[in-house]
């Protein structure tokens, strides 16, 4: 096994995964391999040849090792595993993978690979998780500062760098716009210019911001992207999409449209991105389609469908 990690984690981090190598030793041979920037990290994946590669870390880590891949035409034929270090660990969440580190690790060894999904835009970029728009995006760009102030405070693994998010979203709830944007799902108008909109969320995985199920259909395994369009302009309507957004229910509401998709296109006013926690823009057009089965991730084993158990015999 390849296990990639971020140069720059502290000791804490370091401890933790000290323990998660341990259980992977006891299974064959690991390398370790700490990284801080794209140049390394391609020089390590040169070196990969067909091992597993452990991804030690958050969302913004998976995201950068995958993106290397996708950028050297390598990710088809690979094997990730991850073992979630971060703050949100949202990819983890939506997809069964244990937030304690040791049970990730004992995850890696009894898991299956697993065909799931990509995003990419019409810039070539990738999205392993999810990508939105509008206030989300304005929450996570002030949220941010919160995130990196707060990521060294904690006790045991209590980390308050999780509330980055939220209090970017509570800043946000003060004075946050709207959008005039167009949407279009698989080339179908499914939100014009005349209809403001808060935000649009376009999950390949249902989490952002440490846990909250911005999409929460959304499956990495099923083909599609699952679209979430809030219409909440209005001060009243906007407090209202986010209580019920704590509860996992905002797309009970009228002014909250959900579908699934392909192709989604987002054209119109000048909007910011968070894409897998990044943020990036201003754009006014973009292109977002579903790449099914890019890459294989080791995932839980799944449940065996009824009815196809075999017996034991006589």
């Amino acid at each position: 096994m390849l296990v990639i990690t971020n140069a720059d984690a502290g000791p804490a981090d370091e401890e933790t995964l000290e323990a998660a190598l341990d259980i992977l030793r006891k299974a064959g041979s690991v390398e370790v391999a700490a990284t801080s920037n794209p140049g390394e990290l391609d020089g390590v994946l040169h070196r990969a040849g067909s091992r597993l590669i452990v991804v030690a870390g958050g969302d913004g880590s998976l995201h950068a090792v995958v993106a290397a891949l996708h950028r050297r035409n390598e990710l088809k034929a690979r094997t990730l595993a991850l073992l979630p270090m971060g703050t949100g660990n949202d990819f983890a969440r939506g997809n069964d993978i244990p937030l304690d580190t040791c049970e990730a690790a004992r995850l890696v060894l009894r898991g299956s690979p697993r065909p799931v999904d990509l995003i990419v835009d019409d810039t070539g970029s990738v999205v392993v998780n999810n990508v939105h728009v509008g206030v989300g995006a304005q929450a996570s760009r002030k949220g941010h500062r919160w995130k990196e102030r707060l990521h060294g405070v904690g006790v045991g693994k209590v980390n308050l760098g999780k509330l980055g998010y939220p209090i970017g979203a509570m800043l946000s709830a003060f004075a946050p716009p709207h959008w005039r944007l167009r949407v279009e799902l698989d080339g179908k108008v499914v939100n014009d210019l005349n209809q403001p909109v808060l935000m649009v969320s376009i999950g390949n995985g249902g989490n952002v911001g440490g846990g909250t199920e911005l999409n929460p259909d959304a499956d990495t395994e099923d083909g599609v992207l699952d679209v979430m369009i809030s219409r909440a302009a209005g001060v009243g309507a906007r407090f209202g999409f986010v209580a019920r957004l704590r509860k996992g229910e905002h797309e009970q509401r009228e002014d909250v449209f959900s579908s699934r998709g392909r192709t989604v296109t987002v054209s119109g006013e000048e909007f910011w991105m968070s894409a897998d926690g990044e943020i990036s823009g201003p754009e006014r057009n973009r292109t977002w389609r579903v790449e099914p089965a890019a890459y294989a991730m080791v995932l839980p084993r799944p449940e065996p469908v009824a009815g196809t158990e075999r017996g034991g015999g006589d």
